[in-house]
């Protein structure tokens, strides 16, 4: 056995020698050796699996090891998407064999700290493709990017499925973990310090990255985290299995078995919203009674959200009138709220949606996200450990959606991944409409980024006091909590 692990190393090694005579950047994994390439002083290795493809006996299954390759595996396109249907995310996959993963570094990384990045989507939707990690990895800083099972193939609990291994739903997050073990046993290989690794994720990967401090599986795999536009939520696995049961129905399948040999194309359309899942091995308890408990892994934390996040959701409401802005504030909320949020007296078809994005931003109604909510969640953190609070006030930047013409997007929902990632908006780069302002915005805040990345401490004062206000021009300044509750009304929302 030793001869023959001394053998595969040998053969690793000359694979490796051969890449590098070629020019091309090269590591080694404990699965085999990987080639990628570079541009612009960044070194990419894309497509990389972290995993064994999760189909057939392996669907709905926590993830298996990635099976090993001779030679050099080349890694300069990125890995298959999971099954989603097309959205503003990506466009329609029905590939289960997608838990792949992307290593961004400056060229010549030594032992340099670590970025884990968990895209966003609603844990339906989106990719790591979206996700081009150079303008992070020029400041000395190793990205990695994953792709995670989505949707019925990452979050279904059902009772068959609890029966069979003792938990069900969660596989998505599971392949998170997965992700994160392979960061610590394989990104010296590139570079980077396993030691020094700082996980995060902005909406569903805000919600996952506030699932993984709260995990006791994955306590010690990260020492920081940043949470962008994000939250706590969980549904308890009674009442996921109770949906599980009823998207099995739906399916006209029983069992586990039945639901196993149906085609992932199938899969891919059933209306059914994902959640993580507590009560299980991974998540015993609610992240969020986690967090206010203070039981969670007390590391270093950035958190925030944008200034318009509900815009974003809100877009629905374009044309509708004062009788059914009036009527659906009425409905939902309350006479108090509508006296908060008057119909103004001059409007134009965009002002319910206006009203209604304010509404939801202020009282963090969408999945507990912005104003008032994510103020809270900063003051449940920072009981416990330091708290790094931002809000993005540029409001005039792109959004994410030309449609519909005239709508202002103001600071919405994914409106500050434009600034981070270059290529975000499904791979179409954002940043060349970007105004000499706007290009400051970005340089700065990459700098505030990996500066929390390399150090804990992104530039700015710990919170209670203040909110990092992120403002185009290089005028970002600290906001009072008085400012910052004003302007989302936290004396009404609490």
């Amino acid at each position: 056995m030793k001869l023959f692990s001394l053998l595969v190393t040998l053969l690793l090694l000359a694979a490796g020698t051969a890449t590098a005579a070629t020019g091309a950047p090269h590591a080694h994994t404990r699965a085999g050796v990987v080639r990628g390439s570079s541009a612009d002083g960044v070194d990419s290795f894309l497509g990389i699996p972290y995993a064994a493809p999760p189909t057939g006996d392996l669907r709905w299954r926590p993830p298996a090891p990635p099976v090993p390759w001779t030679g050099v595996r080349d890694a300069t396109a990125y890995g298959n998407r999971c099954p989603a249907v097309a959205s503003t995310n990506g466009p329609r996959s029905e590939t289960e064999d997608c838990l792949y993963l992307n290593v961004q570094r400056p060229s010549g990384a030594k032992k340099l700290p670590v970025f884990v990045w968990i895209h966003g989507g609603g844990l339906r939707n989106g990719s790591s493709n979206q996700h081009d990690g150079s303008l992070l990895a020029r400041r000395d800083v190793v990205v990695v990017t994953i792709n995670y099972r989505l949707g019925v193939f990452g979050f279904l609990a059902h009772p068959g499925l609890t029966a069979e291994a003792g938990r069900s739903g969660n596989y998505g997050f599971l392949d998170q973990q997965a992700a994160l073990r392979w960061v610590r046993d394989n990104i010296a290989a590139f570079g980077g310090d396993p030691h020094q690794v700082t996980l995060g994720g902005e909406s569903a990967g805000g919600f996952s990255t506030c699932a993984h401090l709260a995990s006791p599986a994955s306590r010690g795999l990260f020492q920081q985290a940043i949470i962008q536009s994000g939250a706590c939520p969980s549904t308890p696995l009674g009442t996921a299995e109770q949906s599980g049961t009823a998207v099995a129905q739906s399916l006209g399948c029983q069992d586990i078995a039945c639901l196993r040999a149906l085609p992932a194309a199938r899969l891919v359309d059933v209306d059914a919203a994902p959640t993580l899942v507590s009560g299980v091995p991974e998540l015993p308890r609610p992240p969020d009674s986690v967090v206010r408990a203070g039981e969670f892994t007390r590391v270093p934390l950035l958190i925030g959200a944008n200034r318009d996040e509900g815009r974003t959701f809100a877009l629905g409401f374009v044309g509708a009138t004062r009788e059914q802005y009036e009527s659906w504030v009425l409905t939902n909320y309350s006479a108090a709220a509508l006296a908060r949020y008057p119909w103004p007296e001059r409007s134009d078809r965009f002002t319910a949606a206006y009203l209604i994005g304010a509404i939801m931003t202020d009282s963090g109604t969408v999945g507990g996200i912005g104003g008032c909510a994510t103020r809270s969640l900063v003051r449940s953190f920072t009981h416990y450990t330091p708290t790094y609070a931002y809000q993005l006030d540029h409001r005039t930047g792109p959004g994410l959606s030309p449609e519909p013409a005239g709508y202002v997007w103001g600071a919405g929902h994914a409106a500050e991944l434009a600034y981070l990632w270059p290529s975000f908006d499904n791979g179409t780069p954002i940043a060349p409409t970007f105004d000499a302002a706007e290009r400051q915005l970005s340089r700065d805040m990459v700098r505030y980024w990996t500066s929390f990345i390399r150090t804990g401490d992104p530039g700015w004062a710990t919170y209670p006091g203040s909110t990092f206000s992120l403002r185009a021009g290089g005028t970002s300044v600290p906001i009072p909590d008085r400012q910052f509750s004003a302007e989302h009304q936290c004396g009404f929302w609490g």
